[in-house]
């Protein structure tokens, strides 16, 4: 495995509430334990033989200032009483030599089941595509979700989210819902940085 190939993964979610949109997404990111990092976006591959472990175990791995890498979902409102999501998507191989997918979705109007579904079909929608499973692209996520389990070659879909409605007030709020990459138990994030 490559240097920085994750060992671990956790599924974590927030929301923030702040007169200032900077400020309601570092609240976000304090309501899901991630802000004492330097958050890095990648794009959505769940590594072969990454070990999904709890939030509060990936919690304590992670050490202020660490670059730790995410597929992170945000969305954000001012708009009284307006609906905003933020939801990642998995989808998990049985065979772990493979990699899975992650997605992100985000929306406004939709609550946490509704945006979890969508992000979960996308996710198990590219690792079908993947994996040479042939479904019909318009059918709804319960159908897919029968062809891929019936498969044999999908171990588990799940999501996780987070949906707020904005206050009267209209102060800014921020949803998150990320997927965090745990590269090395020693530093809590990227292996082979000299400190």
């Amino acid at each position: 495995m490559g240097i920085f190939t994750p060992k671990k993964i956790f599924f974590t979610n927030g929301v923030g509430r702040h007169r200032q949109k900077l400020e309601s997404f570092e609240a976000a990111l304090r309501d899901a334990g991630i802000q004492q990092c330097n958050l890095v976006k990648v794009s959505s591959i769940f590594p072969p033989g990454c070990e999904i472990i709890s939030r509060e175990k990936g919690s304590q791995l992670l050490k202020p200032g660490n670059i730790t890498f995410v597929v992170m979902s945000r969305n954000a409102t001012n708009e009284p009483n307006r609906l905003v999501a933020a939801s990642v998507g998995f989808a998990q191989p049985k065979d772990p030599a493979v990699y899975g997918y992650l997605s992100e979705h985000h929306s406004f109007g939709e609550t946490d089941e509704k945006a979890g579904e969508k992000a979960e079909d996308m996710a198990a929608s590219m690792l079908a595509s993947t994996l040479g499973i042939e479904f019909n692209v318009d059918e709804g996520w319960d159908e897919k979700e029968q062809v891929f389990k019936l498969s044999g070659k999908f171990v588990k879909t799940s999501n996780v989210s987070q949906s707020a409605v904005c206050d009267k007030d209209g102060n800014w709020t921020t949803v998150v819902a990320a997927a965090v990459f745990i590269m090395d138990e020693d530093n809590g994030s990227v292996v082979g940085v000299q400190q």
